[in-house]
């Protein structure tokens, strides 16, 4: 059961970099109200940002779009809108981490493993600017998320806020239909968070690795790009991240090994199937 709790937690993390950016088009078009697919990923990440430890995996890929009034799921993740005005959007967010195995990773070695996450919570999304053409737009994100770990007995692990800006481009460098996302900014995180990925409590302090209480507050920027293209029958897209953690509130920590970590991933998925109803789209 944890195994497959594991696996899903770590398809859902692939999936959500690779379909999470991406451009409106240049104007409403009438789309399926539903599509699903399926395929699979290769993606590089750090154990947690500040490890020292790189990871691959070759994990199942889900592609799913939908494109209701209220609950949508797309480009920007899985999202239950709360309101929406010309320049303000405010909706329900989701997104995840994977968990790490304390054993196979030196600087948590004899330390309890970290349990994969859920995050939920509102987002804020104001518009800044779009071009003539409508192929450019350029907008301010501020999700606010509770973190929960998936467990037998889940638990609250803390709360993160990520503000950023976000910059979508359709038909980039002229080529039809791909579409680049980029985004950068800081994270924000409350000492029970930090204190999960970052402390040491003295009952695990060894002579190289001290007891250490993290402390809320900053926790170091992310600029994310991804780029992607539906074509008729299937869907590519790929992404890099780079984190940088200097200045971060756990920076001292003997747990952060790393300031900056990269993290990678490309996928591909086969449509399976389409709803018969058509809506108007601006994705």
């Amino acid at each position: 059961m944890l195994k497959r709790r594991t696996l899903a937690a770590l398809a859902l993390s692939a999936a959500a970099p690779l379909a999470g950016l991406g451009p409106a088009a240049a104007q409403a078009a009438q789309k399926p109200l539903w599509e699903v697919g399926l395929g699979f990923g290769v993606l590089s990440f750090p154990d947690y940002p500040g490890s020292d430890q790189q990871r691959s995996y070759i994990l199942p890929t889900p592609y799913f779009v939908y494109r209701g009034e209220i609950f949508k799921a797309g480009r920007n993740g899985f999202q239950a809108r709360l309101f929406d005005t010309e320049r303000v959007d405010s909706y329900l967010s989701l997104s995840a981490s994977p968990p790490v195995n304390s054993t196979d990773d030196y600087a948590r070695s004899g330390m309890p493993d970290l349990k994969p996450t859920i995050q939920f919570g509102p987002a804020l999304d104001v518009h800044l600017w779009q071009s003539a053409a409508q192929r450019m737009r350029l907008d301010f994100r501020v999700p606010l998320r509770t973190v929960i770990s998936v467990a037998w007995h889940p638990r609250q692990v803390g709360w993160l806020l990520a503000p950023v800006l976000n910059l979508d481009m359709a038909d980039v460098a002229g080529l039809n239909g791909w579409n680049l996302g980029a985004q950068t900014g800081p994270l924000f995180a409350d000492r029970s968070y930090n204190q999960t990925y970052y402390g040491v409590a003295p009952a695990y302090a060894t002579s190289t690795r001290p007891a250490y209480a993290a402390s809320g507050g900053y926790a170091g920027s992310q600029f994310t790009l991804a780029l992607s293209k539906r074509f008729p029958g299937f869907w590519v897209g790929g992404f890099a991240r780079y984190d940088n953690l200097s200045g971060a509130v756990f920076a001292d920590s003997p747990l952060t090994r790393r300031s900056q970590n990269l993290s990678a991933g490309i996928g591909i998925a086969w449509i399976l199937g389409q709803s018969s109803q058509m809506v108007d789209s601006h994705e």
